[in-house]
């Protein structure tokens, strides 16, 4: 539209002004009436469902949908290391293989052996008949009869119980294919079975889960975070992902509110509340009134509540409180509490995106650039000439992100003060198209929280690790849908964090669930593995030599 029209060329003032105004007027309401149109295709979707009929199909068209990835941008050339292929293949056995003679002429000679190593896997049953010893004792009236080795308990041994939790929970196979494949090697498992293997009686792998996250909030003093949607019994949930570069954990819970936030970073462990200082410094910033404040100065003390009994401590003084204030009130008092305890790791530096639940929680917050690069890229300008300013700034935005990159490589307290004052000047900008202003605006107010990177260098500018734990969630969502039981959940939860752990640190996790079924425990725990690993690439070296 208005292809090669510049209005920023135009000599008259108030003719230049006006132009600005009408373009910028025009993308405006583009965007309102492709909000409006969403809404009542939305709207009329309900009305039709409510009538027990379908709402509006979504097909896809024949172009790809709209990408707002940045991958593309922020992604810089790298050589390309052809990896040796042989060099971590384990030889099982060696064959010689023999030339025919009778095929040789009379003069060769024999030069030794040509190396060619061919992988193989082999999959045979290994179905045991047990003879267990049986004594009786007339004297005692009781049988003594011998146990059968760790990991055979009830009807499936190691392999079976480890592969199926591999299957499930590694590779993303459905129950009914991975019955299909015991099926085909002729071992008879049913449906019920199966689902009792994967989450019934997992009280140690529970545990190893718990080792984990504790372990991997002590790693360092910065933590990823995210959530994802997913379904329990039918009704709609979140899994809450937790991770650094050694480890990932995840727990499904009903909400994603602060308060859920704080519950996960205390490994689910019943809530508690603290009304001190903090708490009252909290609700100024939460927005609380100085009356509300006041009011609940005489309820300060270090004392450590449950949530009925803070709330029947706020009742009894006739604290009149609406439902946003409550919430507030609450709020303040879990985080006062999270950093009152000393029982379990508290985290000092969060990196998330920019939900609100994420606030507050730490005493710093560090945000994903990638996430706000996403905003721009879901400016989608109608004018040229808004096309042409929205490319000229993303190319400044992107290069002040390599800068940052390379900030991290070589920091300086010069460079420092020169990154702030790029930032504010980029973000500070004026240009003719009205909704990239209303966005670098939104963007300059989250200075200290995109800029944390300048006092902390080793954490990433980006939330990527986190995300990519959510997308392994939600790639088993779409495949199995959903889970049925609190049990279930767990399940999911606990070998998730062992699988996505076990890759992280290179960890082979069937071979790592076959030593625990089988009681062997020849592998260290990934718990250990997280402790030795932080020792080497200290994750915290900024918090320690400021």
């Amino acid at each position: 539209m208005l292809e090669g029209f510049d209005p920023t060329v135009i000599q008259d003032d108030k003719a230049r002004e006006g132009y600005i105004i009408l373009l910028n007027l025009v993308e405006t309401l583009k965007a309102e009436n492709e909000r409006l149109r969403a809404e009542v295709q939305r709207l009329r979707d309900e009305i039709n469902r409510l009538k027990g009929e379908q709402g509006k199909p979504t097909i896809k068209g024949n172009k790809p949908e709209e990408d707002h990835s940045t991958e593309k941008e922020r992604r810089q050339p790298k050589q390309r290391k052809k990896r040796k292929k042989k060099k971590d293949i384990k030889v099982d056995r060696e064959v010689k293989v023999e030339v025919d003679r009778s095929e040789l002429p009379e003069d060769v000679v024999f030069k030794g052996y040509e190396e060619v190593v061919v992988q193989d896997i082999k999959i045979e049953t290994d179905n045991v008949l047990f003879r267990k010893e049986k004594f009786y004792s007339p004297s005692q009236k009781k049988t003594y009869i011998a146990p059968q080795p760790s990991g055979y308990e009830g009807q499936f041994g190691p392999g079976i119980k480890a592969l199926a939790t591999v299957f499930y929970f590694g590779c993303n196979m459905t129950e009914p294919k991975i019955l299909d494949f015991f099926s085909n090697m002729n071992i008879e498992l049913s449906a019920g079975q199966l689902s009792n293997l994967l989450i019934k009686k997992q009280d140690r792998f529970h545990a190893e889960k718990d080792e984990v996250y504790e372990a991997g909030l002590r790693s360092g003093p910065w933590q990823h975070s995210d959530w994802t949607g997913m379904r329990v019994n039918g009704e709609n949930c979140y899994c809450h992902i937790v991770c650094n570069p050694l480890y990932a954990a995840y727990f499904t819970k009903a909400k994603k509110d602060r308060q859920t936030i704080l519950e996960v970073l205390r490994n689910s462990s019943e809530r508690e509340y603290v009304l001190n200082e903090q708490a009252l410094l909290l609700l100024e910033t939460l927005g609380l009134s100085g009356a509300k404040r006041k009011q609940l100065q005489g309820l300060l003390n270090e004392q450590v509540f449950s949530e009925q009994d803070f709330l029947a401590r706020l009742e009894a003084h006739d604290l009149v409180l609406g439902p946003q204030q409550r919430r507030w009130v609450l709020d303040a008092a879990a985080i006062a509490a999270y950093h009152a305890q000393d029982d379990w790791p508290i985290i000092d530096l969060l990196l998330a995106d920019d939900a609100p639940e994420f606030k507050l929680v730490t005493a710093l917050l560090a945000l994903c650039w990638v996430h706000e690069a996403r905003h721009y890229k879901k400016l989608t300008p109608m004018v040229e000439h808004h096309q042409q300013v929205l490319d000229a700034f993303m190319k400044e935005f992107w290069d002040y992100y390599r800068d940052l990159l390379a900030y991290q490589q070589y920091p300086t307290p010069q460079r420092k003060v020169e990154l702030i004052a790029e930032f504010k000047q980029l973000f500070s900008q004026k240009t003719s198209y009205w909704l990239l202003n209303e966005r670098l605006a939104l963007t300059k107010a989250k200075q200290a929280a995109l800029l944390m990177v300048l006092d902390y260098p080793e954490i990433p500018l980006h939330n990527n690790a986190a995300e990519l734990a959510a997308r392994t969630r939600v790639r088993k969502r779409k495949i199995s849908y959903g889970t049925r039981t609190k049990e279930g959940s767990q399940a999911w939860d606990t070998f998730m964090t062992l699988s996505e752990t076990a890759k992280k640190l290179g960890v082979s996790f069937y071979h790592y669930i076959l030593d625990r079924i089988t009681g062997t425990n020849a592998l260290p725990s990934l718990a250990d593995l997280i402790s030795q690993r932080a020792q080497s690439i200290n994750l915290g070296a900024s918090w320690q030599f400021p």
